[in-house]
């Protein structure tokens, strides 16, 4: 089967942000709600994902092949903490200012008030909480409760490489 430029473009993007889900999708192609993802994931991509057993959106070992893009992450074997990340430039900053793994963990206005002052950036509570949430996702960040959610680092800074996404 020969993709479109656009259906190879957003199976590029599904491969580099995987796992994801469609409210990703959604900002990243911009769409008008995640059921148009959903509609255009089966009706354009449907041999090329699946949905892991936390319902994550993931590219298949097929899809990975098709396009000149590098996965979302990758895990060294036997590793529970992947060694490379590729994320949005929010979530890059997010990680850049979170809490490290020995360190009290944050709650989502505390890395807020962090990224104003490291980055002179003004996003909402909730891209912040949609951040924490994605990079909790790939394995690199991870929730201690309290009376709130809290974040911190799964592992050491050092030992996980960040790389921006690109934005088509």
């Amino acid at each position: 089967m020969t993709l479109s430029e656009e259906v190879r473009e957003r199976l590029a993007d599904l491969v580099e942000l995987q796992p994801t889900k469609n409210s990703e999708l959604q900002e990243r192609w911009g769409l008008e709600s995640g059921s148009e993802v959903h509609q255009y994931l089966e009706n354009e991509l449907g041999e090329y994902y699946y949905r892991d057993e936390d319902s994550y959106i993931r590219a298949t070992a097929e899809a990975n092949d098709l396009v000149d893009v590098e996965p979302g992450v990758e895990a060294e074997e036997g590793e529970d903490v992947p060694s490379v990340v590729r994320v949005p430039d929010l979530q890059r900053r997010v990680f850049e200012v979170l809490a490290g793994p020995d360190e009290r963990s944050q709650s989502v206005v505390s890395v807020l008030h962090d990224l104003r002052e490291a980055f002179d950036i003004d996003p909402s509570a909730d891209e912040v909480r949609s951040a924490l949430q994605a990079l909790k996702r790939k394995g690199v960040v991870e929730v201690v409760y309290r009376t709130v959610p809290t974040f911190k680092l799964a592992a050491p800074r050092e030992d996980i490489e960040v790389e921006t996404a690109q934005k088509n």
